[in-house]
Protein backbone atom coordinates (compact mmCIF):
# COMPACT_ATOMS: atom_id res chain seq x y z
CA UNK A 1 0.00 0.00 0.00
CA UNK A 2 0.88 3.63 -0.06
CA UNK A 3 1.31 3.69 3.35
CA UNK A 4 3.96 0.95 3.33
CA UNK A 5 5.91 2.29 0.83
CA UNK A 6 5.73 5.90 2.64
CA UNK A 7 7.23 4.53 6.03
CA UNK A 8 9.78 2.14 4.73
CA UNK A 9 10.95 4.47 2.37
CA UNK A 10 11.30 6.90 5.12
CA UNK A 11 12.98 4.59 7.30
CA UNK A 12 15.43 3.26 5.21
CA UNK A 13 16.51 6.57 3.92
CA UNK A 14 16.34 8.60 6.27
CA UNK A 15 14.73 11.32 3.65
CA UNK A 16 13.40 14.60 5.08
CA UNK A 17 9.57 14.32 4.64
CA UNK A 18 8.80 16.83 2.14
CA UNK A 19 11.81 14.96 0.09
CA UNK A 20 9.45 11.97 0.65
CA UNK A 21 6.38 12.91 -0.29
CA UNK A 22 7.80 14.90 -3.56
CA UNK A 23 9.64 12.02 -5.31
CA UNK A 24 9.29 11.49 -8.85
CA UNK A 25 8.42 8.48 -10.36
CA UNK A 26 11.37 8.57 -12.90
CA UNK A 27 13.66 8.75 -9.31
CA UNK A 28 12.17 5.02 -8.48
CA UNK A 29 12.04 3.50 -12.00
CA UNK A 30 13.33 0.04 -12.62
CA UNK A 31 13.51 -0.83 -9.12
CA UNK A 32 16.32 0.57 -8.30
CA UNK A 33 19.47 -0.11 -6.10
CA UNK A 34 19.53 3.53 -4.94
CA UNK A 35 17.37 6.52 -5.39
CA UNK A 36 18.24 10.14 -6.64
CA UNK A 37 16.93 12.71 -3.59
CA UNK A 38 16.65 15.90 -4.24
CA UNK A 39 17.19 17.93 -0.90
CA UNK A 40 17.15 21.51 0.25
CA UNK A 41 18.88 24.21 -1.73
CA UNK A 42 18.58 21.61 -4.80
CA UNK A 43 21.37 19.65 -3.77
CA UNK A 44 20.79 16.41 -4.86
CA UNK A 45 22.06 12.87 -3.19
CA UNK A 46 21.92 9.12 -3.88
CA UNK A 47 20.41 7.20 -1.29
CA UNK A 48 20.60 3.27 -1.33
CA UNK A 49 17.14 1.43 -0.76
CA UNK A 50 16.73 -1.99 1.23
CA UNK A 51 15.20 -4.96 -0.22
CA UNK A 52 11.93 -4.17 1.59
CA UNK A 53 11.46 -0.24 0.89
CA UNK A 54 12.14 -1.73 -2.91
CA UNK A 55 9.49 -4.16 -2.60
CA UNK A 56 7.16 -1.66 -1.46
CA UNK A 57 8.00 0.54 -3.49
CA UNK A 58 7.10 -1.83 -6.31
CA UNK A 59 3.94 -2.99 -4.62
CA UNK A 60 2.86 0.70 -4.56
CA UNK A 61 3.74 1.48 -8.03
CA UNK A 62 1.40 -1.66 -9.44
CA UNK A 63 -1.57 -0.66 -6.96
CA UNK A 64 -1.18 3.08 -7.94
CA UNK A 65 -1.48 1.81 -11.49
CA UNK A 66 -5.64 1.29 -10.98
CA UNK A 67 -6.11 4.95 -10.17
CA UNK A 68 -6.32 6.42 -13.48
CA UNK A 69 -6.95 10.03 -12.25
CA UNK A 70 -3.35 9.98 -11.39
CA UNK A 71 -1.66 7.90 -14.30
CA UNK A 72 0.32 11.53 -15.84
CA UNK A 73 1.56 12.35 -12.48
CA UNK A 74 5.18 12.66 -12.24
CA UNK A 75 4.87 11.74 -8.84
CA UNK A 76 5.88 9.03 -6.52
CA UNK A 77 2.93 10.08 -4.30
CA UNK A 78 0.32 11.78 -6.41
CA UNK A 79 -2.34 13.40 -5.17
CA UNK A 80 -5.09 16.55 -5.58
CA UNK A 81 -2.98 19.41 -3.92
CA UNK A 82 -1.64 22.24 -5.13
CA UNK A 83 1.82 20.56 -5.42
CA UNK A 84 0.71 17.69 -7.18
CA UNK A 85 1.94 14.96 -4.44
CA UNK A 86 1.08 14.23 -0.98
CA UNK A 87 0.89 17.26 1.51
CA UNK A 88 3.09 16.66 4.54
CA UNK A 89 0.82 17.19 6.92
CA UNK A 90 -1.72 14.57 5.38
CA UNK A 91 1.63 12.59 5.78
CA UNK A 92 1.58 13.80 9.41
CA UNK A 93 -1.38 13.24 10.36
CA UNK A 94 -1.57 9.31 8.72
CA UNK A 95 1.55 8.65 10.31
CA UNK A 96 -0.33 9.30 13.73
CA UNK A 97 -3.60 6.97 12.89
CA UNK A 98 -0.78 4.13 11.94
CA UNK A 99 0.64 4.58 15.47
CA UNK A 100 -2.43 4.66 16.90
CA UNK A 101 -3.55 1.24 15.59
CA UNK A 102 -0.18 -0.30 16.01
CA UNK A 103 -1.00 0.92 20.02
CA UNK A 104 2.38 3.43 19.62
CA UNK A 105 2.00 6.85 21.84
CA UNK A 106 1.05 8.75 19.03
CA UNK A 107 3.29 11.90 20.76
CA UNK A 108 6.47 9.63 20.33
CA UNK A 109 6.22 9.62 16.59
CA UNK A 110 6.79 11.90 13.47
CA UNK A 111 8.64 11.63 10.21
CA UNK A 112 11.27 13.11 11.78
CA UNK A 113 11.23 10.77 14.66
CA UNK A 114 11.94 8.53 12.05
CA UNK A 115 14.58 10.54 10.23
CA UNK A 116 16.32 10.19 13.77
CA UNK A 117 15.71 6.41 14.23
CA UNK A 118 17.72 5.94 10.99
CA UNK A 119 20.69 8.01 11.63
CA UNK A 120 20.85 6.90 15.49
CA UNK A 121 20.59 3.03 14.15
CA UNK A 122 23.42 3.70 11.34
CA UNK A 123 25.67 5.20 13.97
CA UNK A 124 25.22 2.74 16.95
CA UNK A 125 26.03 -0.45 14.87
CA UNK A 126 29.05 1.38 13.54
CA UNK A 127 28.33 3.55 10.40
CA UNK A 128 30.79 6.76 10.39
CA UNK A 129 29.13 9.88 10.94
CA UNK A 130 30.35 11.77 7.59
CA UNK A 131 28.77 8.45 5.67
CA UNK A 132 25.56 9.20 7.46
CA UNK A 133 25.78 12.88 6.82
CA UNK A 134 25.99 12.41 2.84
CA UNK A 135 22.65 9.86 3.28
CA UNK A 136 20.83 12.53 5.65
CA UNK A 137 21.95 15.62 3.10
CA UNK A 138 23.45 17.87 5.86
CA UNK A 139 25.92 20.49 4.85
CA UNK A 140 27.58 20.44 7.78
CA UNK A 141 28.37 17.77 10.27
CA UNK A 142 27.56 19.43 13.42
CA UNK A 143 23.73 19.50 12.39
CA UNK A 144 24.38 15.33 12.16
CA UNK A 145 26.08 15.20 15.31
CA UNK A 146 22.85 16.67 16.72
CA UNK A 147 20.29 13.64 14.93
CA UNK A 148 23.18 11.04 16.13
CA UNK A 149 23.24 11.11 20.08
CA UNK A 150 23.67 7.63 21.01
CA UNK A 151 23.66 6.45 24.63
CA UNK A 152 27.04 6.63 26.25
CA UNK A 153 27.07 2.77 26.93
CA UNK A 154 26.74 2.20 23.46
CA UNK A 155 29.48 4.76 22.15
CA UNK A 156 31.74 3.10 25.14
CA UNK A 157 30.53 -0.67 23.95
CA UNK A 158 31.72 0.27 20.11
CA UNK A 159 35.05 1.89 20.93
CA UNK A 160 35.84 -1.21 23.41
CA UNK A 161 35.43 -3.99 20.73
CA UNK A 162 36.42 -2.18 17.88
CA UNK A 163 39.77 -0.21 18.94
CA UNK A 164 42.84 -1.59 18.30
CA UNK A 165 44.85 -0.98 21.45
CA UNK A 166 42.29 -2.41 23.35
CA UNK A 167 43.16 -5.54 25.11
CA UNK A 168 40.25 -7.88 24.05
CA UNK A 169 41.53 -10.80 26.18
CA UNK A 170 40.00 -9.01 29.65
Amino acid sequence: SKNSALIELLYATGMRVTELVSLSKMSVSGNPGMILVKGKGGYERMVPLSDSARKAIICWLQESKKNLKFKDSKFLFPSRSKYGHLNREVFFVTLKKIADLAKIDRKRISPHVIRHSFATHLLSNGADLRVIQVLLGHSDISTTEIYTHVADEQLKKLVLTHHPLVDKNK
